[in-house]
């Protein structure tokens, strides 16, 4: 198996802004999803948390936000990876 081969993509394509790269090669990445609630006839606003693979090649840090696919299994909770920095954070 190469050792710099790039994790093939598929599956869902989300985009959100990273909350935490303080794990080696990991980002949590928070999603916000906006609902209609038929009901009440207003929009509800919830947010997901998703552990993403960090590649060093692209090395996203707290604040950038990014769109992350879905891959096969990394490990016990990572199943995304970042694909690529959309904007950088302004530090």
């Amino acid at each position: 198996m190469e050792k710099n081969r790039p994790l093939s993509v598929r599956g869902a394509v989300f985009e959100g802004f990273v909350v935490s790269a303080k794990n080696p090669k990991t980002v949590k990445v928070r999603r916000t999803i906006t609902t209609f609630v038929g009901k009440f006839e207003r929009y509800k606003k919830t947010t997901s948390i998703i552990k993403a693979h960090n590649p060093p090649e692209i090395n996203a840090q707290e604040g950038d936000f990014v769109r992350i696919g879905e891959t096969r299994k990394i490990s016990k909770t990572k199943n995304f990876v970042v694909i690529k920095i959309l904007r950088k954070d302004k530090k």
